[in-house]
């Protein structure tokens, strides 16, 4: 059992590293700041702050990959310097996560980006030093190798069973993660950009039915008004200037969208000749 739980610590330590780049690159992404979320370059000068985000992307991705990469190695040394490194790694994180705790009390590890905004407690230093101690478990391990009977391959999904659950009780995230699954934003509060809701609308039947009417490329209006986004563009029908007027419902897949023409004088609602009554708003 010991053998199988020094094996499975593989893997494990590579997803949570590999996991937590990811986590870390999408927030960068999202908010366009290398240092977003990143509470824990707090410790270093300003100017040191940007090469640290990059260091610990770093980290993360060459850790986890060289893991993953020497778990079959003949050749013992380079997976004996990638499983050290790695225990290195958390043992300088429960150190820095402690000296954040006292310092900034109020901010979170960003371990998992934006998933990481909990202020840092016992259980997130905990998790790092059972990190530290799994990746120590792992010096001097043999090559991985696939389980020889069923009962090995029982006890290896034990074990691991067995240690997701215990990172998942230290993981505040987990609550974070659960709180999100249950929540639905009111359409009201949702941040839609204009821009999205204008690729949704050209790219729409409704607008294809009726582009050949409108007059200009930029639309003369748009405004929101609770769940619905109105845009409004000059249009010719017959020679009569009218005005198109396409609602867009805001959701992130597959909204509604509504027409209306109206008389641009008198705002009477038209009908199309040759199309089926536009749909009244």
């Amino acid at each position: 059992m010991f053998t199988a739980l020094r094996e499975v610590q593989i893997p494990v330590l590579a997803v949570m590293l590999l996991g937590g780049c990811a986590a870390k690159a999408w927030r960068t992404l999202h908010s366009r700041s290398a240092a977003a979320g990143m509470d824990a370059t707090a410790l270093v000068p300003i100017h040191l702050r940007r090469p640290a985000v990059v260091m610990l992307f770093m980290a993360d991705a060459l850790l986890g990959l060289g893991l993953i990469g020497t778990a079959g190695a003949v050749p013992r040394l380079p997976a004996t310097i990638v499983r050290t490194a790695t225990a290195l790694f958390f043992l300088v994180a429960v150190g820095a996560l402690n000296e954040l705790r006292q310092r900034r009390p109020d901010a979170g590890c960003g371990c998992f980006g934006e998933l990481s905004d909990t202020p840092i407690g016992l259980r997130t230093i905990a998790r790092s030093g059972v990190l530290c101690a799994s990746a120590v478990a792992t010096i001097g391990l043999p090559p991985l190798r696939m389980p020889s009977s069923s009962t090995e391959a029982e006890m290896c999904l034990v074990v691991l069973a067995v240690e997701l659950a215990l990172i998942a009780f230290l993981s505040p995230e987990l609550g974070d993660i659960l709180v999100r699954l249950g929540y639905t934003e009111p359409c009201e509060l949702q941040r839609i950009p204009v821009g999205r809701t204008m690729s949704v609308l050209r790219a729409s039947s409704p607008w294809r039915r009726y582009a050949s009417q409108v007059c200009t490329a930029e639309p003369a209006d748009v405004w929101r008004e609770g769940c619905w986004r109105f845009v409004v563009y000059p249009g010719i029908v017959s020679g009569r200037p009218v005005d198109i007027v396409f609602a867009v419902y805001l959701q992130a897949r597959r909204p509604a969208i509504r027409v209306a023409v109206l008389d641009a004088a008198t705002d009477e609602i038209l009908g199309l000749a040759g199309a089926r009554q536009s749909a009244v708003l």
